[in-house]
Parts: structure tokens; C-alpha cells; sequence
């Protein structure tokens, strides 16, 4: 697979007309472009950009991000969702701390053995923030070089990665690798549009691609079709005793696991269904009232909820009663069952 080398110049002189100003891009220091990246992981710039500065006033550097609390982590992470990436973070920052003095380590290499680094985000930190001719391959980058070169094999396979890797490698300038990765980066986000809807007349490299000449950028890239989600119902219970919102911590394992969450059953019960229910765990309730239905989507699951609101006469003994502020200021609870308030 070959690329051609006049992409590069023209990349660098497209980015360089205009590019989007970021929070990130301010200070590419290794340490901003580390978090951004893990940050933008399957999350759009523009929902990132709250959550990035409010993380980089919390926790400036490695070292406080090494010594932070579980529930503050938590809690910057909230919204976010796939709450293993802040924890895969911090294991890294303790790592970089114990073996590294603090410091971030500069090569390819060393980037990838640290928790939660993969080789996109070993790529983005070596070239962006350490200035070598490294590419990050992300599905952004290989939306725009399968177009370009008319690949026709599935671009979740690992080989095609490979060969787009290799083939960046090749014609990456000797200077501005950062900028030159970003411009690959700005090109698939805000030109190479997915699903057939790309700005063919904005592309500067629309000369050199053969989608566009072929008219088929509505075909390209080929993806493996996605399995249907799994639906599970859910019941989600507000118990409220006074001014307290009864809360609990999720199983260690599993999806949202270590996280905060409103008591809750499987299924989808009626308001009868749910009162027997509440009895049998010995809740004593004054009044239970429905709160509605909510879906909520995750990458493999989708849940499909039903809300009550619970008038308790006592705490219930095999939950945390906390109050509003402190499941708004404290306690990171998930944005799934945050569609329903009392």
C-alpha cells in the first residue's frame, strides 16, 4: 500500500488555514494530550471539552492524578461513561510515577505496556506531544485512507490497521509530526464525514482520492455489519426517606461495575409488581409512585427502564442514604439512572 507523498504538504497547509481551536491543543504537553485522547475514546469533542477542563483543574499533572481518590476520579468521570478508562489512567500514573520519576515516557514502545495505551494512543502522545513521526490510527483516520486508496477489505481488521500504520509511516514529514497527525485527525472529523455524507468540495485532498473520483464515498470504508444490541429491562427504584435518596455500589464485575446506582431489579414491573416486590425486600413504604419510562444505551446493551419514586418510613438498611447535594456534589452516579429525578 502506498501513499501519496504530496498529501502531507497539502495537510499541513490545509490545518494551518484553520483548525478548530481545542482546550488540548493549547498545551500539547504529554500529559493534556494523554487525557484527551483517553477522553475522546467513543465520546465527541464537544461533549469533552466541560469534562477536560474541569479534570485538568481537579487533577494539573500526573502526580495528582496518581494520588486521587476513587470517588473523585469518579465523579470528574461522570457523564462519560466507560468508567474503566479514568481507573486504567490511574494505574498508568502510578506506574509513571514509581518508574519514570513522573515524567511521561517518550518512546512508542514504552508507551503501549502502560495500562489503558493502545497503539492509537501511543501514537497521538509520541507524535503530538514528542514530536516523532509515529501515526495514531483511529477510525477517523481510517475512514479518510480508505477512501483515499479504495480499500476494499473491512477496516476493523487488525492487517488493514497495519497497513495504514506502516503506510503513514512512510511519508510522515521530518518536522510537525504533531501537527501532521492532527491534520489527519481534523480532516476525518470535520471533512471525511462518515456514513456517505463527506465535504468532498472542502477536501485538499480530494485530487488524490479515489472515492471521491470513483463516486464512492457512500460505499467506503467497508465495515462488518454490528450485532443487534442485547435489551435488558430494568426497574429502578428512588427510595426517599425524608431529605435521603437511597444509593448502593454495583458489583466489582460486570458493566458500570464499583459504581453508585439506584436500588434496582430486573424486569419491567407494574406499580403492583413493584410494591410486592419492595415489601418482600422488607422496605416499609408510606407511598410509591411511577416516574415514567427511560432507554438508556450502551456499547453492547441497551436498557430499557422503568422508574418509581419511593416514600420510605425508615432507611432501609442495605443501601447508603445520602441527600440531592451530595449525588450532585459527591457521589458519581451513572448517567443511566440519571434519568430519573425525584
Amino acid at each position: 500500500m502506498i501513499l501519496p507523498a504530496a498529501l502531507t504538504k497539502q495537510l499541513l497547509v490545509w490545518y494551518d488555514s484553520g483548525h478548530r481551536e481545542l482546550p488540548w491543543r493549547e498545551n500539547p504537553s504529554p500529559y493534556y494530550v494523554w487525557v484527551s485522547e483517553i477522553m475522546l475514546q467513543q465520546t465527541r469533542v464537544e461533549a469533552v471539552k466541560p469534562y477536560f477542563s474541569r479534570f485538568m483543574k481537579v487533577l494539573p499533572n500526573i502526580a495528582a492524578l496518581a494520588a486521587a481518590e476513587e470517588e473523585v476520579l469518579l465523579k470528574l468521570w461522570e457523564g462519560l461513561g466507560y468508567y474503566r478508562r479514568v481507573f486504567q489512567m490511574q494505574r498508568a500514573a502510578v506506574i509513571i510515577m514509581e518508574r519514570y520519576g513522573g515524567r511521561m515516557p517518550q518512546s512508542y514502545a514504552e508507551l503501549l505496556c502502560l495500562p489503558g495505551i493502545g497503539e492509537y494512543t501511543a501514537g497521538a502522545i509520541a507524535s503530538i506531544a514528542f514530536h516523532q513521526p509515529v501515526p495514531a490510527v483511529d477510525g477517523n483516520v481510517l475512514r479518510v485512507l480508505a477512501r483515499v486508496t479504495g480499500e476494499e477489505r473491512e477496516i476493523q481488521l487488525e492487517q488493514v490497521k497495519k497497513d495504514f500504520f506502516f503506510a503513514l509511516k512512510k511519508i510522515y514529514p521530518q518536522k510537525r509530526c504533531g501537527d501532521f497527525t492532527q491534520s489527519l485527525m481534523e480532516l476525518g472529523a470535520v471533512v471525511c464525514l462518515p456514513n456517505g455524507m463527506p465535504k468532498c468540495g472542502d477536501c485538499p485532498i480530494a485530487d488524490w482520492c479515489l472515492a471521491f473520483q470513483q463516486n464512492r464515498t457512500d460505499e467506503l470504508p467497508i465495515k462488518k455489519e454490528k450485532k443487534p444490541r442485547r435489551i435488558e429491562e430494568k426497574t429502578v427504584f428512588l427510595l426517599q426517606c425524608g431529605d435521603k435518596i437511597a444509593v448502593r455500589k454495583r458489583m466489582e464485575k460486570g458493566l458500570l461495575s464499583g459504581l453508585w446506582e439506584y436500588p434496582n431489579t430486573e424486569g419491567c414491573l407494574s406499580k403492583i409488581e413493584a410494591e410486592k416486590y419492595l415489601k418482600a425486600q422488607g422496605i416499609v413504604l408510606e407511598k410509591i409512585t411511577a416516574l415514567g419510562k427511560a432507554r438508556h444505551v450502551f456499547t453492547h446493551v441497551e436498557w430499557h427502564m422503568i422508574g418509581y419514586l419511593v416514600l420510605c418510613r425508615k432507611e432501609y438498611k442495605d443501601t447508603v442514604w445520602v441527600t440531592s447535594k451530595q449525588i450532585e456534589q459527591e457521589i458519581s452516579l451513572p448517567s443511566a439512572f440519571r434519568h430519573f429525578k425525584v
